[in-house]
This record gives structure tokens, sequence and C-alpha cells, in this order.
């Protein structure tokens, strides 16, 4: 039977033990009525898994002592995929979820020319994305940027492989038949796809234009998609 799994941002493997947060401690204590000397495990979201006991069952300063640290790697490749907010905020919280449980690196929300604005409320999105990691029981959380302009983005572009999948005429790669390397960055449009001007900029900064199939996508389905083919190309 798996242990009982709980995010904690500030960990160090060099801890010995640890005062749970206050949420945890009452999830560990009150409702799943765990008692001394009973084991969970602990993840900072950077790689670390730690196996701890309980050492004090206390519902708001719960302690735990440290038994085991096993840190992992995330993977081969470090995959950023930067996709228009979207109207509907429910539609973008689902592509974290899923993005998050597919195993992506980075989500940079993007400001387009044809995004229609949302409000961004960070914390919500990012307990989405805890949840999410915790529900997969992985050890890394994805990076969430603030949500940044297209023209910004191009503009600070990292030296890596990069992707724009838009739905205009031209000519596109298929993901399946690129040889990936180890960073890679891919841009998704709004509701209504990029703009001309964007499209054509990316082009200049290097973005190679790719199909993520035969029908035409929403934002969300689109994100979910490329995140599925680069994670397992």
């Amino acid at each position: 039977m798996q242990l009982p799994f709980f995010f904690e941002e500030d960990l160090s493997p060099q801890t010995s033990n640890i005062i749970l947060n206050e949420e945890t401690s009452k999830h560990c204590v009150q409702v799943l009525r765990m008692k001394e000397g009973e084991q969970l495990q602990l993840t900072d979201g950077k790689g670390n898994l730690f196996t701890s006991t309980i050492i004090n069952a206390d519902k708001k300063n719960c302690e735990v002592k440290i038994q085991q640290t096993k840190c992992e790697k995330h993977g081969n490749k470090n995959i950023s995929i930067a996709i228009s907010l979207l109207k509907n905020p429910s539609r973008f919280e689902w592509f974290l979820e899923k993005a998050t449980e597919i195993g992506i690196t980075e989500i940079i929300p993007l400001l387009c020319k044809h995004t229609e604005r949302a409000h961004f409320r960070f914390d919500r999105m990012k307990n989405i994305l805890v949840a999410a990691m915790l529900q997969s029981r992985q050890v890394w959380l994805p990076v969430l940027h603030e949500p940044v302009s297209f023209q910004k983005l191009i503009d600070s572009s990292a030296d890596r492989q990069k992707f724009i999948a838009y739905c205009g005429e031209g000519e596109k790669k298929i993901v399946k038949d690129i040889s990936l390397q180890k960073n890679i960055q891919i841009l998704i449009g709004p509701e209504g796809d990029f703009d001309k001007e964007e499209i054509n900029l990316a082009l200049q900064n290097n973005y190679l234009p790719v199909s993520l199939g035969e029908t035409r996508l929403r934002t969300e389905t689109a994100g979910i998609v490329a995140a599925t083919l680069l994670v397992n190309v």
C-alpha cells in the first residue's frame, strides 16, 4: 500500500525533523487520523522524495522525522510550453492539471494579440499544479511563470529548440519526425490563433512551424497534444 504523499516547499535533504504546515498537519491527523509512528512521504517539487515518520501527531504542527531521502532525475528533456491564457479560466486550469500529470517542465502563460484577457490568480494556478503533481505521485513541480507578452517571450527566448503551432497555411514539420534536443519550447496560440505578425516574428527568431494533427484543436487541447508528443517522442 502506498504511503500518504504531501508537498512541502521549503525542505532540505540535510533536514532531519520537519514541522508540517498547518494544512498538511490537519490532513494527516484529522482527516487521515494518522498517529505517531506511522509513515508518510513528502516532496519539495524539486526532485526530492522524503520518507518520514510522525513523531508528534499535532493537528496544527505535526512533526515528522525523515528516515530516507531519494532524489529522482526529471527525465532527458526540459519541455517548456508557452500557451495563451483563455477567456474561460477553468479550461486553462484543466490544461495545467493535465500538463503536470504528463510531466511538463515549465509553463508560461502567454498574452497574444487575440488573447481575451483573463484574471490570472497565480496562487490558485500553482495549487492546481501541486495537486496534480501529488495525484500523479511525481516529485517535480512544473515551473509556473506570471503571464508574459508574446513580444517579451520572443525577446527573452533562451538557447533552446523552439517550435510554434498555429492553424494558418504553410509548410510544417510533424513533431514525431523531428530529432528532439534536451531543451525545448513550444508556442500555443489563443482562440482565433496567433496574429500573422506574431507568426512572422516567431519564424524570424528561429521558431520551427509544427503540426499537431489534421484537426483544428482548442487551445488547451493543443497544449495537451503538444505535451504528450514532446514528452513521449
